[in-house]
């Protein structure tokens, strides 16, 4: 599976899985309504992620099952976000599942075998960081864009920088977000990747920071989330200030208020969070002598421009909203 002509046999059956996926959606009306918390004004299809767990699991099976209690954790995980999709499961039942599938996830790192208090520091980091995914998947081209840059950075490091996995996964991963872009990065998404997309490519990614983190100590690689993690730990902050209950649908984070607010495009936004973290993960490269330093650097950096927007802006955040228009762009094949 390294020539060129077999990653583009993966390209087209990655794009033919996505599009059988749509009939299926359609068939059985997994679509996600507009509403009051909503940043789109159209019915769109949902889980049009699910081809990132497709993606994962094709490689798996093409590479004689290597990661198989990884494969496992993101299998349960991808299922029970499906299922979500679907019909709302419980908060308590959802975070069993993602605490168990973590727990496959430290076995494949070999993580039990090292001190026992990395264990939970680790489980509350990686929670962190799949609701924070979960959390920034509100327009289009952002949940798919940002992990592009993500991969696509951890490709470079992968070759440049210190050897961590398999090329062919992370290229493999990759074509199955460029698929999801194909029909999400737009004015008019055809498909929402819903939980089944953000979680599932959270939880890969997550596995593949990890790997690179475990190999050479370094946690400063972290960097190749941050920009993600400071919108939405200060939206925390942000609300817990306000005496809000963080568990509830809200749209206080910075890029919400950017595309509804100040009425900016989904797809530039979107640009604007793929810009900013290409642009400090190439900052890091160049600075990777000082890496803790450059991490605090970022951090203070995206925390000032973060509190000076929402200084800026946020008053607009409680003027008053016009109904969301509902129309559906589709037709149901099911129903002819």
């Amino acid at each position: 599976m390294n020539s060129f002509i077999s990653y583009i046999l993966l390209l087209s059956l990655f794009f033919a899985v996505e599009l059988l996926y749509f009939r299926i959606a359609t068939c059985f009306n997994i679509i996600d309504k507009p509403n009051s918390r909503s940043s789109h004004n159209y019915i769109t299809l949902r889980g049009g992620g699910v081809i990132f767990y497709f993606g994962a699991l094709t490689w798996f099976l093409l590479n004689h099952f290597e990661y198989t209690w990884f494969i496992i954790g993101l299998s349960l995980i991808s299922l029970v976000s499906f299922v979500d999709d679907i019909k709302s499961i419980s908060a308590r039942a959802r975070l069993l599942i993602h605490f168990i599938s973590m727990l496959f996830l430290f076995y494949q790192w070999d993580l039990f075998s090292l001190s026992w208090w990395l264990l939970p520091v680790a489980l509350i980091l990686c929670i962190a960081i799949l609701n924070a995914y979960n959390f920034m998947d509100g327009i289009n081209g952002m949940t798919g864009g940002y992990s592009l840059v993500v991969l696509l950075s951890l490709i470079y490091i992968n070759h440049s920088v210190v050897y961590f996995i398999e090329p062919s996964f992370l290229y493999t991963v990759t074509l199955s977000v460029v698929v999801f872009n194909f029909f999400n990065f737009r004015k008019r998404a055809r498909c929402f990747a819903g939980d089944v997309g953000s979680i599932s490519v959270a939880f890969i990614i997550i596995f593949l920071i990890g790997k690179l983190i475990l190999l050479t100590g370094d946690i400063s690689w972290i960097i190749l989330l941050v920009v993600y993690g400071i919108d939405a730990s200060l939206t925390i902050i942000h609300r817990l200030l306000l005496r809000e209950n963080i568990s509830q649908p809200h749209r206080k984070h910075m890029y919400q208020l950017m595309a509804n607010e100040l009425k900016i495009p989904h797809y530039q936004v979107a640009l604007i969070y793929m810009g900013t973290q290409a642009l400090f993960t190439l900052a890091y490269l160049v600075f990777r002598n000082y890496p803790y330093i450059f991490l605090i650097f970022t951090i203070l950096t995206l925390t000032r421009i973060y509190i000076a927007f929402m200084n800026k802006y946020f008053h607009l955040h409680n003027r008053k909203h016009l109904p969301l228009e509902k129309k559906d762009w589709y037709s149901n094949p099911c129903n002819s």
